[in-house]
């Protein structure tokens, strides 16, 4: 929809029906606005959770720049065509003011040097976003969390703001713990690994291991103290995860932002059953048309269990060097495996004779992958991931025991959840790497296949770590099942919108009363 049209079902703002959740039919539906950040990783979880509300009763529209619009606009339009009230606004992006050409608008396509300028772009959208907010006026917003500036605009126009993150809870904790406790501050070498204080059960970090915007200056960084300060202002936060999973880290989160939680993953697990899971994230141009088919009919062809799945998804961008001893890892594993490569990677790196002989038992993709598709069929068996949030909840999801390969923002502390936490993976390298620079230590070939077996071969040991994931995916499913806790925490999600306003109506009245 364009930025000069305005909505035909929103009506002018109406006062909200406050009643119990029994009278919740009578209610007229909750209007959200949903604000993404400029990445695939944050905008594709939004909008599923945006489509999730949008079926339970809640009106959704996602505002969107025109190419990001482009890569979830398939799935809004299914569920649209499903009968949910759910639709996207496009507003422009900033290009002149950012510095970007015409057609960047998401990180991935930028390489790491130059992604502040999308941080840089989010302050030259205020303007428009707060046009489009007096215009259309919804009950809430909920915005990721660097647009923290829309506390203020919530405020103007006396609406509740809750936050999306796109991390998960332990990587607030640690994150919030570094900036407070300063633990690293008489640490000279960013490869010594210390405890991050306050935590529940013990944890170690490197300084090299840590996001980057806690150790050098970055737009968000200088921008966090005002990140987090939104949120504690905000309704509440909702993360894409279960309480099954990082229910331990909600009191010291509690405590330190009182604010509202709501769980409302595994958001893939809720997902894995919709008929537009294989184009969820953009796979509706030809060649992603052609790289599903491709990887499905190569899959029915595998055993059960036998395949390891490498993706490191959109952002990685790793040296020739390291590309080659990581072709060479997965093929000496001995496992057939699936290895997702950006396309911009080229195959200058590929050592040669790779795919000859690999052919048959190894598929090297290039471009787009229906991941959670994948991730979900029999013949995949293991997971090797960047450790990414949204990866990370999609292989629990699945079930798989995964190799850890982080690379970089809070992907390394996402592993300690993966590897010392739930037992469900193994390090693909044991030496301390960086957040930074992910071409700074080379993972080795004998490595990468070592880690591979370890949770691939017989043993007692590889079939702990995959009976592990296994009944870590069972209580994924349970909660997200009708009854469960991801279920409650979307009931609770649209139930507090409607109280906030009921409180605000009782506090408008008592000051009627006062005066």
């Amino acid at each position: 929809m364009d930025i000069e049209q305005c909505f035909h079902r929103i009506p002018s703002r109406l006062n909200l029906a406050m009643s119990s959740v029994a009278d919740a039919a009578d209610r007229r539906p909750l209007r959200l606005f949903f604000i993404p950040y400029f990445a695939s990783g944050h905008l594709i979880p939004l909008v599923d959770i945006a489509r999730f509300l949008s079926a339970r009763g809640v009106d959704s529209t996602i505002l969107v720049t025109p190419c990001n619009a482009a890569l979830v606009r398939a799935t809004v339009d299914a569920a649209a065509a499903a009968g949910l009230r759910i639709q996207l606004l496009e507003y422009p992006f900033p290009f002149a003011e950012s510095g970007l050409p015409a057609g960047v608008e998401n990180i991935s396509a930028l390489p790491p040097s130059e992604c502040h300028k999308i941080d840089s772009a989010i302050a030259f959208t205020r303007a428009t976003l707060e046009r489009l907010f007096g215009l259309h006026h919804p009950d809430a917003v909920v915005a990721d969390g660097h647009f923290h500036w829309t506390i203020d605009i919530a405020r103007e126009l006396g609406i509740p703001r809750i936050t999306f993150a796109a991390v998960g809870t332990l990587a607030y904790c640690v994150s919030h713990s570094v900036l407070t406790n300063q633990p690293f501050k008489d640490v000279i070498r960013d490869d010594e690994r210390v405890p991050i204080p306050d935590l529940p059960h013990p944890l170690l970090l490197a300084r090299s291991e840590l996001p980057d915007f806690l150790v050098q200056d970055t737009v968000f960084g200088s921008l966090i103290e005002e990140v987090f300060e939104a949120d504690k202002a905000s309704l509440g936060l909702i993360i894409n995860s279960f309480t099954e999973f990082e229910g331990i880290y909600l009191d010291y989160f509690r405590r330190v932002f009182g604010m509202k939680t709501w769980f409302v993953g595994p958001i893939a697990l809720k997902d894995s059953e919709s008929r537009s899971v294989g184009v969820r994230g953009g796979g509706v141009d030809p060649a992603a048309v052609g790289n599903r088919a491709r990887c499905l009919s190569w899959l029915r062809e595998q055993k059960p269990s036998s395949v390891v799945y490498a993706c490191f998804g959109s952002w990685s961008q790793f040296s020739g060097e390291q590309l080659r001893e990581m072709a060479l890892g997965l093929e000496a594993a001995g496992h057939p495996f699936l290895w997702v490569v950006r396309e911009a990677d080229g195959t200058e790196w590929m050592p040669h004779g790779f795919e000859q002989r690999v052919k048959g038992c190894g598929l090297v993709l290039r471009g787009w992958a229906p991941q959670v598709e994948l991730l979900s069929h029999a013949a995949v068996g293991a997971f090797v991931t960047h450790c990414g949030w949204n990866s990370i909840l999609e292989g629990v999801s699945a079930g798989l025991p995964m190799v850890t390969w982080p690379i970089g923002t809070e992907q390394f502390i996402n592993e300690k959840l993966v590897v010392e936490r739930f037992r469900v993976g193994v390090k693909a390298s044991d030496s301390i790497r960086s957040a930074i620079d992910l071409n700074r230590t080379i993972v080795k070939a004998t490595e990468l296949a070592k880690a591979i077996g370890s949770i691939m071969d017989a043993g007692e040991a590889a079939e702990g770590t995959r009976r592990r994931a296994r009944e870590l995916a069972e209580k994924a499913r349970a909660a997200v099942a009708k009854g469960g806790s991801t279920d409650k925490g979307l009931n609770d999600l649209i139930e507090d919108i409607y109280v906030w306003y009921d409180d605000n109506k009782k506090s408008a009245a008592g000051k009627a009363v006062d005066i």
